[in-house]
This record gives C-alpha cells, sequence and structure tokens, in this order.
C-alpha cells in the first residue's frame, strides 16, 4: 500500500519547514533573512501559500512586447527587450517575503538579473542617490534608496521556485527586494530611474512608510 500524502492542488503550498540555505546549492545568493534564527518579523504570521495581493489591474505583459528601460542619472540610458535581458548574467537569491499585511512566505528561490548588474551596465552618475521603480500598472511607483537596491539579493526577476512568474505575481519580470516590505518589489516593472533627490511612490504617497523595513517595522510614515 502506498501510504505517501497525495499532492497539495496548490504547487506552491509549502508543506514542511520553510526551505533554508541547505535546500540550495552553493551558486546561490542567501538573502541575509535566511540566516536568521528567526525568520519573521516582528507582527508577521508565516503563510505556507503564495498569496496574490495588488493595486489596481492585473497588465498582461506579452514577452515579445516587455522593455525595460533604465533612466536618469546614467551614463547610457538601456532599453531591453525580453531577450536582451535573459542575455544578461542570470542570479538566484533565496530570500523571505514580507508583506506589509502581515503575512510572510518563507524560502523563496528567485532567478533573474541582479539590480547591480543593469546599474553598472547603464552607468551609474555619480550624483545618483535614489532609484523609482515604475511599473506597467497604470503609472504606479516606489522609490528605494540606491544603497539598498544595490545589494546583492535585489533581483529582477523573471521565476519564482523554478518556475515562470505568472502575470498575477508581477510576471513577466518583477523587482524583489527582499530586506523591505513586498510592497517595494514592484510587479510588472518597466522602467529604472535615477535620480539625486528621493520621490515617494504610490503607496509612500498614501501613508505608508518611505522605507520599509519589516524588521523596524516601518508600516506607516513618516
Amino acid at each position: 500500500m502506498n501510504s505517501s500524502q497525495p499532492a497539495h492542488p496548490d504547487p506552491k503550498y509549502q508543506p514542511g519547514d520553510p526551505p533554508g540555505p541547505e535546500s540550495v546549492g552553493p551558486e546561490v545568493i542567501l538573502s541575509p533573512d535566511v540566516l536568521r534564527p528567526q525568520r519573521l518579523p516582528p507582527g508577521q504570521v508565516r503563510t505556507r501559500k503564495w498569496p496574490v495581493l495588488h493595486w489596481g489591474r492585473v497588465p498582461h505583459i506579452p514577452r515579445d512586447k516587455w522593455r525595460l528601460h533604465i533612466t536618469g542619472l546614467v551614463h547610457q540610458e538601456l532599453l531591453l527587450n525580453w531577450e536582451e535581458f535573459l542575455a544578461l548574467p542570470q542570479t538566484k537569491v533565496l530570500a523571505d517575503f514580507h508583506c506589509v499585511t502581515r503575512w510572510s512566505r518563507l524560502g523563496n528561490l528567485w532567478e533573474g538579473v541582479q539590480a547591480r548588474v543593469l546599474l553598472e551596465k547603464a552607468g551609474l552618475r555619480p550624483e545618483a542617490r535614489f532609484v523609482v521603480l515604475e511599473g506597467y500598472d497604470d503609472g504606479w511607483s516606489t522609490n528605494v534608496p540606491l544603497e539598498e537596491f544595490l545589494a546583492p539579493d535585489v533581483l529582477l526577476a523573471h521565476s519564482h521556485d523554478g518556475q515562470p512568474l505568472e502575470p498575477e505575481h508581477g510576471g513577466p519580470v518583477r523587482v524583489v527586494i527582499p530586506r523591505l516590505y513586498a510592497w517595494k518589489s514592484a510587479k510588472w516593472v518597466r522602467r529604472i530611474r535615477l535620480l539625486a533627490h528621493d520621490e515617494p511612490g504610490y503607496w509612500e504617497r498614501c501613508g505608508y512608510h518611505n522605507h520599509g523595513d519589516p524588521w523596524q517595522e516601518e508600516r506607516f510614515g513618516p
């Protein structure tokens, strides 16, 4: 008799302990949170599912129509198509993911292009201090300090747990900034703007914290 448990109908469901450093090979970058003995920030609860949460509509962008613009305080503005994006060095990151609405999904394996690789390709001008990320979803944006965006675990990701990102999760490409609340990880990214000054995005103008560190519970204001 086969005593094994039937597969869960949701392939993203995590039945046991969250994946940790031992679950991946040495080529995978480990985001610092996965090395903590206590991986849940204050006020967070682990979910075993892969929730869908976003503002507004879900844009459906065919890969052959997707473009990434890098503009602002760079030496060379870039416009990449899907094939050019995939031709760049690809990186995997194991990271936890903390939503400001208080759920956390632990042990996500992302794959994509490091943000620092893209900005190195464009060439940062010395006065650049902030990044504004813009999505395909009707002008939505969010802001990030440049030093946060250049962390080695920050990706423009096209895959999650070995599968291409579905539109409701930000596909074909979303930003992943594991050390900040998930609203900073812009879905459906289409533009990266480099600025000398800070420029709050949609949720920041609506009262969310300008920085968004989950370990400091920077949920709302200033």
